[in-house]
């Protein structure tokens, strides 16, 4: 539901205007709508450098704390900080919270920064470590096939023979007598299929080998330079680790206070001045129940104001409301877009159609198991609020689709109507499949109530439809399309229950005659009422409007209901291949023995189902979301680009 906005128009002197913020931020009710579009001021640039800031540091930190070590270091490292517990912030290193130094604060209340340049202090410090360990390891690569000799012998050798030492490698195959012979040339190692070998001559000789420059310290040197910044580099992140869990939330404390000290800028940018800079005027936004309250604070401030309902052409913001039910389901709508003002919200409506579209697609009550148990887990031990939300759907989705499932008779790509069970001798002739209900005018019933869901929803977005043109322009509007729905339903009524062999009585039928009857004026000629302003164009525009309105419905209504036999082909689609996995794993381990046969039975199941899991998963999020974004919202109008109700309030550290 989309609650009710009213508009506030503010004329605030300037002698007013800073108790004027901080009160209207202490009320914290006034979505503040910009004026000047676009915008900036050095120090909204400097609190959204100081929020990027932070964001990077946290994520740095989580990054840091879970990816960096190998599971085999973690344990390594666990046993090490047993006996040195980062336990309190003493522990750390440097700790700024500890340091002696005082906070440093900014006019916003800023007291992480410390925190935060002490963080972006040991990320720097991991970088050039990391490059030290890099150019370590390449000086040893290059030195490992010479081993570990002194430059200075070398320099004694040339000295002593008066020849310079040349480095070389190559293919093992390649390498000539005649460079011995000629140059002296003496292979010290076979390293990866290669030849490193030296050669001695007065000027650099004529060898079709790779020369090497080699790096100027010895092996022992780097392997040891190697080893102390990697164990610099542990002490950095044991550090890290330290930070992320003493210092994060002080960190998050600073990314909120930079949010707010964002959201005090771009207010302060959100006014004309008029009058010569005497007076600021302001426009914002707040709830219609909240409207009261901040109307007797505005009277006690002696703030000149005017209070009223939003203009149609006004850009409102939107804060939508639901139930815990249909609440789960607003990240999908977010993925599309928030509803404008001016729209229906969807939600409510989209809700129970997704999930049925979900099981329908997935159509597998295994599988519908694993993700009901999958959606469990999270919503108990989600770490977050976000995660329990998806888990909470994810039990939804996970019911819908192992009652579809059973519905369709189908279990872990086992075909229940197939199998000589006893217990499944009552319910047999239920499933949804040709072994069990039989085919419906010709076609397999899950096809067959495909299309009865999608004409369903799609005669529920026209509905919609129409609401939206009442709501905003009248009942005059609405006309068009609820002529369409009525004439849609009554012909169904009028020519599809006698086709499944309901006999309709004389008066019904003339009654869905007449109802046809009325509903083609109203598409022919009260499609378009703004068009009667003109009596004398406004028949002719009505009725070609109708015309081309019918045109419409009967290629787009067509093609809209054969997009929902995809519910039917994809449901199918999985069951199809879970069951040819489990063929594939009793045929090809038909010949072993069973003490030998379970093993790569279960490794075939597990792989092919797994695949089947993730591609069914993955068509059941897609082809429904397409349905709701392009069937439905198409049909119900759905505008979107709505903005969200944000307001302007203080950030509680």
């Amino acid at each position: 539901m989309i609650e009710k906005m009213k508009k506030l128009t503010f004329l605030v002197t300037g002698k007013e205007y800073d108790d004027f913020i901080a009160g209207l931020r202490e009320q914290g009710v006034v979505h503040v709508q910009q004026l000047k579009a676009g915008q900036t001021s050095p120090q909204l640039q400097q609190a959204l450098d100081l929020r990027l800031r932070y964001q990077q540091a946290l994520s740095y930190l989580d990054i840091s704390f879970k990816a960096w070590e190998t599971p085999s270091q973690r344990l390594e490292a666990r046993g090490k900080r047993s006996e040195n517990t980062f336990g309190s912030e003493a522990s750390i290193p440097n700790n700024p919270l500890t340091s002696n130094h005082s906070p440093l604060t900014t006019k916003s209340g800023e007291e992480s920064l410390p925190a935060l340049e002490f963080v972006e202090k040991l990320k720097a410090e991991e970088v050039s470590l990391r490059h030290e360990i890099d150019e370590a390891e390449k000086n040893i690569e290059k030195l490992e096939p010479w081993g570990n000799f002194d430059w200075k012998s070398i320099e004694r050798l040339q000295q002593e023979t008066g020849m310079q030492v040349f480095f070389y490698a190559c293919n093992a195959k390649s390498f000539l007598q005649e460079w011995a012979e000629k140059y002296f040339a003496t292979p010290i190692d076979e390293y990866r299929k290669r030849t490193y070998f030296l050669a001695f001559s007065d000027e650099e000789p004529d060898i079709k080998a790779e020369r090497l420059e080699l790096p100027t310290g010895s092996l022992e040197a780097y392997r040891k330079e190697a080893a102390e910044v990697k164990e610099a580099l542990q002490k950095n992140h044991d550090t890290i680790c330290a930070v992320a869990r003493e210092c994060r939330s002080t960190l998050e404390k600073g990314l909120r206070q930079a949010q707010g000290e964002i959201q005090l800028r771009q207010v302060e940018l959100s006014d004309e001045s008029i009058a010569d800079g005497a007076v600021r005027l302001m426009v914002g936004w707040t709830l219609a129940d909240k409207a009261d309250g901040l109307s007797k604070w505005l009277d006690e401030q002696h703030i000149c104001y005017e209070l009223e309902d939003p203009a149609y052409e006004d850009d409102v913001p939107v804060k939508i409301t639901n139930d815990g039910y249909t609440s789960l389901f607003e990240p999908i709508l977010r993925m599309y877009s928030l509803p404008n003002y001016r729209d229906i919200d969807p939600s409510v409506f989209f809700a129970p159609f997704f999930m049925l579209f979900f099981g329908l697609c997935l159509g597998d009550g295994g599988y519908g198991l694993l993700v009901l148990l999958g959606g469990i887990y999270l919503a108990l031990k989600g770490s977050t609020d976000d995660l329990k939300s998806y888990g909470r759907l994810g039990i939804w989705l996970g019911l819908a689709t192992t009652v579809c499932g059973l519905l369709m008779g189908t279990v872990f790509g086992i075909d229940l109507s197939k199998q000589d069970w006893a217990f499944l001798a009552p319910v047999k002739p239920y499933f949804l499949n040709n072994n069990g209900v039989g085919p419906i005018f010709g076609y397999s019933p899950m096809m067959v109530i495909s299309v009865i869901i999608g004409l369903v929803q799609v005669l529920l977005g026209m509905v919609l439809k129409a609401c939206k043109a009442w709501k905003n322009y009248g009942f005059a509007y609405s006309i068009g399309t609820f002529s369409w729905v009525v004439a849609l339903l009554s012909a169904i009524a009028l020519f599809g229950l006698p086709a499944c062999g309901v006999a309709l009585p004389q008066a019904i039928i003339y009654l869905l005659y007449g109802l046809i009857a009325i509903s083609v004026v109203g598409i022919f000629l009260y499609n378009n009422p703004s068009a009667y302003k003109n009596p004398i164009t406004g028949p002719l525009l009505n009725i070609g409007g109708g015309v081309w309105a019918t045109y419409g419905m009967s290629t787009g209504l067509l093609g809209d209901l054969l997009s929902y036999i995809r519910l039917f082909a994809l449901g199918l689609t999985g069951g199809v291949l879970g069951g040819v996995f489990n063929s594939l794993a009793i045929d090809l381990t038909s010949s072993l023995p069973w003490f030998v046969r379970w093993l790569p039975m279960v490794l075939i199941l597990l792989a092919g189902h797994g695949i089947t899991f993730a591609l069914s998963m993955i068509s059941a999020f897609v082809h429904p979301m397409r349905l709701t974004f392009v069937e439905f919202f198409k049909n119900a109008d759905f505008s979107g680009g709505g903005k969200e109700y944000n307001p302007f309030r203080t950030v509680k550290g």
